[in-house]
């Protein structure tokens, strides 16, 4: 069973773009992915668009499809009418290359900026022991493929590009709140989350939750942890106490 479809999509480049109408053949079962290869292969040759494993596992061919940040691989087309027109446009967030190709090279440098795995100093490889509980608390996040949907959808940077130098996303917040949940990680994410990730620019809208294709619960499980332990450690009375005492000369 096939139709013919109606696609618009954007074409262009760093200088400049727009959208441009289709006409192109839906069969049964497929994805997005799926008809703009067809396109790219019957009507449009020069037509850039990033893809890898059509499984849903390689984050590559992250876009926005009728305005809302999706893996074109994993939208199925038996989601829209056969007389709706189906919008693709590039993740709105980032610098457009060409086509439906973004320059996500942010993210790789915010990723570079969290400071990986530090292990306490009086232990060395083969004695670090942990609770199953603390190792499941945190699996959930290791299923992040980095699509970087969740960064493109954030509205502090995907509205504000000036905030950019200062806060590095769900994604890496994220991150950062997976090694402080960690038993044995001696780093102070905590501080870091907040001075020099912008982890307080976060006003928890879920909207990166909403668009994780591993549905991780991010806003849920990490970032809203994540304020709560800063908040104790910058605002609770004992704890304020306690590292006044601490600082006390001897």
């Amino acid at each position: 069973m096939s139709y013919t479809g109606k696609f618009r999509v954007w074409r262009g480049d760093s200088e400049g773009g727009e959208l441009k109408d289709y006409e192109v053949e839906v069969n049964e079962g497929e994805v997005v992915l799926d008809v703009i290869h067809r396109l790219q292969a019957t009507q449009t040759p020069d037509m850039a668009v990033r893809w890898n494993c059509k499984a849903g596992k390689c984050g590559s061919c992250s876009a926005e499809i009728n305005g809302m940040p999706k893996l074109m691989c994993m939208c199925r087309m038996n989601t829209f009418a056969e007389d709706e027109v189906v919008t693709v446009t590039p993740m709105r967030t980032f610098p457009v290359i060409r086509d439906l190709v973004t320059d996500v090279s942010f993210n790789y440098q915010k990723a570079r900026e969290v400071p990986a795995f530090k292990p306490p100093a009086d232990l060395k490889p083969g004695e670090y022991r942990m609770q199953q509980q603390d190792v499941e608390r945190s699996q959930e996040f290791r299923k992040c493929i980095e699509c970087f949907l969740c960064q493109d959808t954030c509205h502090v940077i995907r509205d504000h590009e000036e905030n950019k130098e200062s806060f590095s996303g769900p994604r890496f917040l994220m991150r950062i709140a997976e090694l402080d949940m960690h038993p044995l990680d001696a780093a102070d994410r905590q501080h870091a989350a907040q001075e020099q990730h912008g982890l307080g620019f976060c006003n928890i809208t879920k909207c990166c939750t909403e668009v994780c294709p591993e549905h991780i619960k991010i806003t849920d499980n990490a970032l809203i942890p994540m304020k709560e332990r800063v908040v104790d450690r910058k605002y609770d009375p004992i704890v304020w106490l306690g590292n006044k005492i601490r600082r006390r000369p001897a």
